[in-house]
């Protein structure tokens, strides 16, 4: 194996261990949330997000950026979550091709009860990857 290789396989393995501490954050996630609050993660992630802007909404287009989901998911998404009306789309004022996504209080409600949770199983997966060798640096890196 030549230097080259070695580095190519270095990023490989690289991006297998990423991955891998993903889908188990993602998974332990998910569970949690669903059990306790009857949220996915995308769905999590599209109320925090929102919830975080100033006048709690933001442009389907940046949205979709936001939450890296394709434009057609986030609509998807964004359909269920307006179904339970936990947000709401509406027309740009100025533009009236933009639409723009709100949470409504009820979605900031949810969102104030299920964060705890989402915090606390994140931690706790977050602390026992810690403990695997091949995962500590990433770990470190995350809570940097």
């Amino acid at each position: 194996m030549t230097l080259a290789d070695d580095a190519v396989e270095a990023r490989a393995q690289g991006w297998r261990t990423l991955a891998a501490l993903h889908a188990t954050i993602e998974e332990r996630l998910e569970k949690a949330l669903q059990k306790s609050h009857g949220l996915s993660v995308s769905e999590y992630t599209v109320l925090d997000v929102l919830a975080r802007q100033d006048g709690r909404h933001m442009r389907m287009q940046q949205l979709a950026r936001a939450v890296v989901l394709s434009q057609s998911a986030t609509t998807r998404l964004v359909t269920r979550l307006e179904k339970r009306e936990l947000l709401r789309r509406y027309l740009c004022e100025d533009d009236r091709r933009g639409i723009y996504s709100e949470v409504t209080q009820a979605g900031f409600d949810l969102l104030g009860q299920a964060r705890p949770t989402h915090d606390a199983v994140l931690k706790e997966v977050l602390d026992e990857a810690a403990e695997l060798p091949e995962l500590a640096p990433l770990v470190a890196v995350i809570r940097a």
